[in-house]
């Protein structure tokens, strides 16, 4: 398992469209993503749970990537997310 954290610099978080495109993202990869902000966890290949969990500026997510490809997906999953600009 692989665990890294960011912290969400787009200043309207994770909406519907920033959203979407990381679950595309994610669902290229093989290993399963989660994201934890707190007592919150959410599957990031699904829409769904990632809306639910409200992901918003200035918070802290806990990514968690396991499975085959975890290291190449976590690389690159942080990275989508640090370079969402509105």
């Amino acid at each position: 398992m692989v665990q890294k954290q960011t912290i969400v610099k787009n200043p309207a978080g994770l909406h519907a469209r920033p959203a979407s495109q990381l679950v595309e993202l994610c669902k290229g990869f093989e290993c399963s993503v989660k994201l934890e902000l707190g007592d919150r966890v959410c599957n990031a290949k699904s829409i769904f749970s990632i809306l639910r969990c409200c992901i918003k500026i200035g918070e802290t997510v806990v990514l968690r990537t396991e499975g085959p490809d975890e290291e190449i997906a976590a690389a690159e999953i942080i990275r989508f997310i640090d370079a969402l600009e509105e």
